[in-house]
């Protein structure tokens, strides 16, 4: 039932579609207080208290749109897609050592690895969802032409591991909470959140640099502008360092289009065996 929904949604303009996630995102802002109270606070923290009202309505964007993202033809939703400065990622593919693209949740993120995928193949790292129900609909969406998607687990970091050894791209969300003895603590806009440790093992290990990407969402469902940069922060051998160090660069980021980042996600949450961050003991 929710697959044949999304494919019959993914007919639908993108234009349609965002005015609709429009309306949804002012919607749930008004009715769920767990969802207000967690944007209202990110908000805050980060100091784009101001971007609230775009915040909203982007919020809603980026739901609606993923039946056109993930069901939609692949040619069709390229053609909504323009990379504006490709060159910065070639000049890194160029060097032969392999390359980490680093996408925070900032604009269409989901369209960010078709894009690349179009260019040469991509291994990119996946949770699958808790609902299995969600499984089928999203694994389907996202396996794609060149696109390979590597599961969370041990087996999955040894196949990103795999294609930077070979000189290929991985993809990772790095503002993603991970599990367990995958993070540490590092502060995030002011604000201790538990940061995956991955991306620097992965560099240190291949010796593969880090692009930071991200797609911003263009108004009147006119498409996205797919950008790339450099990662120019420094990563010594202490993780927190590390992490603290991707975390600055992905505020930067963040920064150049704050209401298109996605706030209403649990980024500060304390995952399941974790210690808090304010116990002595947390992030070794």
């Amino acid at each position: 039932m929710l697959v044949t929904l999304f494919r019959l949604l993914s007919y639908l303009p993108l234009s349609v579609l965002h005015e609709i996630g429009s309306l949804t995102g002012r919607l749930v802002y008004r009715f769920s207080a767990r969802y207000r109270q967690r944007l209202d606070a990110n908000l805050q923290l980060a100091g784009y208290a101001a971007d609230l009202p775009a915040a909203i309505r982007e919020s809603g964007k980026n739901i609606v749109e993923l039946p056109f993202i993930w069901c939609a033809p692949q040619d069709k939703v390229l053609a909504k897609a323009t990379i504006e400065n490709w060159h910065v990622a070639q000049s890194v593919i160029d060097q032969g050592r392999g390359i980490i693209f680093l996408t925070p949740h900032l604009g269409c993120f989901e369209i960010i690895a078709q894009a690349i995928a179009t260019r040469l193949p991509l291994t990119a790292l996946y949770r699958p969802p808790r609902k299995s129900i969600l499984k089928p609909l999203i694994e389907g969406a996202r396996q794609r032409h060149n696109l390979i998607l590597a599961p969370a687990n041990l087996r999955g970091v040894r196949a990103l591991l795999k294609a930077l050894k070979s000189g290929g791209a991985i993809g990772l969300l790095p503002d993603q909470v991970p599990q367990h003895g995958e993070g540490v603590w590092a502060d995030f806009f002011g604000k201790k959140a538990y940061t995956m440790t991955l991306p620097a093992k992965l560099h240190r290990m291949t010796g593969a640099p880090l692009l930071l990407s991200y797609a911003e969402r263009l108004p009147q469902g006119r498409g996205y502008v797919i950008r790339f940069s450099t990662f120019d922060g420094v990563l010594d051998d202490d993780p927190q360092q590390q992490a603290h160090a991707i975390n600055t660069a992905m505020e930067q980021l963040i920064a150049r289009s704050p209401a298109q980042y996605l706030w209403s996600y649990n980024r500060y949450k304390t995952p399941e065996g974790v210690l808090p961050a304010d116990l002595p003991e947390s992030g070794l």
